[in-house]
């Protein structure tokens, strides 16, 4: 299985999904994903786009299949974001579209600012650019996942996650593909959460850029995105109707849709 090892000896696991014709030049996206998940999270996407392009899922370090990071791991948001820039630079390509949902989403936005010569068009699926609200939840995650584990805190906190759309088959597959992740990633990585603001940075995005936000999202306002949103130059805000703040997740067919005409459109 693909893996990147990162500067400080990190080992990164991806998954790329090619179903385009083998004698054509076809550009290549990379999908980053949120909080407890991998790359399985952007699964639904794969039919919609990897006819069109080459898809790379990435697992961020401690995530899916990279391997779990002990309790006491220094996590660094600047970390995160250089292990998707070394992720970009072994594909060998000279840019890539990249696709970020959650605090994947929030990564994307900071990959996108600080290395423009690496991306070619940009989409952010329910990202906030500012995390620092989430000091006062935080804590309590952690005592929960310690306590009861990830699985159990997975599904304490799926309604506000995924709205009310979700069937139950749907937020138990979600719960139990969350809960795979090791209880001391989460523990180093939530204590990161809150220290992490783009905000003043996303204005130096030049790639066309897409950003998605739903009416009902508990991670901020329609306006709240928006104050963000238009301090990037060439971008757009899509509003889902939704009581779900992953998107990504709870409207995935309207939102591969969104994002796969916003990639193939002619520039």
């Amino acid at each position: 299985m693909p893996m990147l090892e990162t500067a400080d000896g990190i080992s990164i696991h991806y998954v790329i999904d090619d179903f385009t014709d083998p004698w054509t030049s076809v550009p290549t996206v990379v999908f980053i994903h949120g909080l407890s998940e991998s790359g399985q999270a952007f699964g639904p996407f794969v039919p919609a786009l990897s006819r069109h392009m080459k898809v790379v899922r990435m697992d961020l370090r401690g995530y899916g299949l990279s391997p779990a990071m002990p309790a006491d791991h220094s996590w660094k948001f600047d970390g995160l974001v250089e292990d998707v820039a070394a992720l970009i630079r072994s594909l060998a390509v000279p840019k890539v579209h990249l696709v970020g949902g959650k605090i994947g989403g929030t990564i994307s936005l900071a990959v996108a600012a600080r290395h423009p010569d690496l991306i070619d068009r940009l989409a952010v699926l329910g990202a906030p650019a500012s995390l620092k609200e989430m000091a006062s939840v935080t804590p309590g995650w952690r005592q929960q996942i310690a306590r009861e584990g990830v699985v159990s805190w997975v599904r304490a906190t799926n309604g506000g996650r995924m709205g009310s759309k979700m069937t139950p088959d749907q937020l138990e597959w979600w719960a139990r593909m969350m809960g795979r992740t090791a209880p001391s990633t989460l523990e180093g990585f939530l204590q990161m959460v809150p220290s992490v603001d783009v905000r003043d940075e996303v204005h130096r995005i030049s790639a066309p850029t897409l950003v998605v936000t739903t009416t009902g999202s508990g991670l901020g306002s329609v306006e709240t995105v928006r104050a963000w949103q238009v301090k990037i130059p060439n971008s757009r805000l899509e509003v889902v109707e939704s009581d779900s703040y992953h998107v990504a997740a709870s409207d995935a067919d309207e939102v591969a849709k969104l994002v796969r005409d916003f990639l193939l459109r002619p520039v």
